[in-house]
């Protein structure tokens, strides 16, 4: 899940408003190793466990998962991977040439809000595992205010520590998370393991029926079927892929056949992590302490901490801490760059302590971390759109018989084009969601869809108005 791309960043500053030049390119194996550490992260240890208080079946997470993550694969080669080689651009600079720079503007403080908040759940997540050693006591899934100094004092330790390093530059971050990636890996399996065998699972059908037919969710979850855990895991990384923000990072890519490397991050974290964290949770749930919880009509807390010290020890502890920092470090360096091509005369160092700032503040909120699925969810349908802008106009321009990337070509910094289309397909999706009951996910193909015909339909509008 994480939002790190190691492949972008070590290349900060260089062709971020100029093609990749061919001497630059990377092979798939550059690809791989990135995927496969960078989305087995800090998210992984709250996402496993909330699958389970949403009563899901085992056929519909083993499986649901396969199905997800297997389209999420399929969004990154045939779409992500095929515009990145043939333009080699960057989101941003990809967007600017087709909406004008005042509507990209917008787009970069939402994304940077939103990479803040994510940023903050992560901090959520290290505090959990600091915490265990001072006895402190863990935040509910129903909590949404801070719920102790204890914890105000950590959550602002971490999140001040995460800030400064973040801020005082990109090359040791990235590497340090590089030599991290694996140690968090391991650390899944071998939770994975030692939660098996405190589960007395001996057999397949041992393992199966941890799940069983599925329950009833947890008090304040709502319940998934088989197509929410597809529809989610296919769209957890919806702004990535189908909203096209990893144009950034396979524009270095060789061959568009390079995007089949995200496998290797849909299978290690968003398969083997997000199961071997369900099973910690699955060890924690035959607790008296959860048992207690469940029998007063509540929801037992999703802490990652003392999920993974519970199984292996201070090794746990550690990797959670690495694992949220991980994710939450890139990603406030992320949301400072966001933040600067809002505000360019303020230096890197400072917009990146803003952003971490803003991150901190939403990680002394548990409601962050502990609504995780919801917030993800809403966050691939806020700027996946924005990918079927590039999507639409790439491969239907010439038969929509519009201008390709309008804004350049007509020096403005403004399509309205752009605007309408994602607000019309935003709202109406949205209005339906909220009214109708209807999770997120569901929803964001049909956004995603109507803003790319609507975009089409508009551009072909306004620019033959115009002439």
């Amino acid at each position: 899940m994480s939002d790190t791309k190691h492949i972008e960043n070590t290349s900060s500053n260089e062709f971020e408003r100029q093609p990749v030049p061919n001497s630059k390119l990377k092979s798939w194996k550059s690809f791989l190793g990135m995927y496969a550490g960078e989305h087995a992260a800090g998210t992984e240890f709250m996402i496993g466990p909330l699958f389970l208080t949403a009563g899901v079946s085992a056929f519909d997470l083993i499986i649901g998962l396969l199905l997800g993550n297997f389209l999420a694969v399929l969004s990154w080669r045939f779409l992500t991977a095929k515009i990145a080689v043939e333009n080699r651009l960057t989101l941003y600079y990809q967007l600017e040439k087709i909406c004008g720079e005042k509507l990209v503007t917008g787009y970069n403080f939402a994304n940077g809000i939103l990479f803040c908040f994510l940023a903050g759940s992560m901090i959520t997540v290290s505090a959990t595992a600091v915490g265990v050693p001072f006895d402190m006591p863990m935040p509910k899934l129903t909590d949404t205010m801070p719920n102790g100094i204890t914890w105000v004092v950590i959550v602002l330790i971490i999140g001040a520590v995460i800030s400064i390093i973040a801020a005082r530059g990109y090359d040791t971050v990235s590497k340090a998370a590089n030599w991290m990636s694996p140690i968090i890996v391991v650390a899944f399996i071998a939770c994975g393991i030692v939660a098996l065998k405190q589960l007395n699972v001996s057999s397949f059908s041992d393992f199966w029926n941890i799940w069983g037919e599925g329950s009833e969710p947890f008090p304040g979850q709502i319940k998934y079927t088989f197509w929410h855990v597809v529809l989610w895991s296919w769209f957890c990384n919806g702004a990535m892929h189908i909203g096209m923000s990893d144009l950034s990072v396979f524009r270095f890519a060789k061959k568009a056949s390079s995007g089949w490397t995200t496998a290797a991050g849909m299978y290690v974290g968003h398969y083997m992590a997000w199961i071997a964290a369900a099973l910690l949770y699955a060890v924690y749930l035959k607790s008296p302490e959860a048992l207690t919880f469940l029998s007063n009509g509540e929801a037992p807390p999703v802490a990652p901490g003392p999920l993974a010290h519970n199984a292996i020890g201070l090794f746990g502890i550690i990797a959670v801490i690495l694992a949220g920092w991980t994710t939450a470090n890139p990603t406030i360096y992320r949301a400072g760059l966001a933040f600067q091509a809002i505000i360019p005369k303020v230096s890197t160092f400072w917009v990146t302590i803003i952003a971490g700032t803003v991150a901190t503040i939403a990680g002394l909120f548990p409601a962050f971390a502990m609504k995780l699925l919801g917030f993800v969810a809403l966050y691939g349908f806020i700027l996946s759109p924005f990918g079927a802008i590039i999507v639409f106009e790439h491969f239907l321009h010439k038969k929509a018989g519009i201008i390709k990337n309008y804004a350049e070509a007509t020096n403005s910094n403004f399509n309205k084009s752009v605007l309408l289309a994602w607000a019309i397909s935003f709202g109406l999706f949205y209005f339906i969601s909220i009214k109708f009951d209807v999770f997120l996910s569901f929803v964001t193909l049909p956004t995603w869809v109507l803003c790319g015909i609507l975009f089409l339909v508009f551009s072909r509008y306004f620019q033959r108005k115009k002439t």
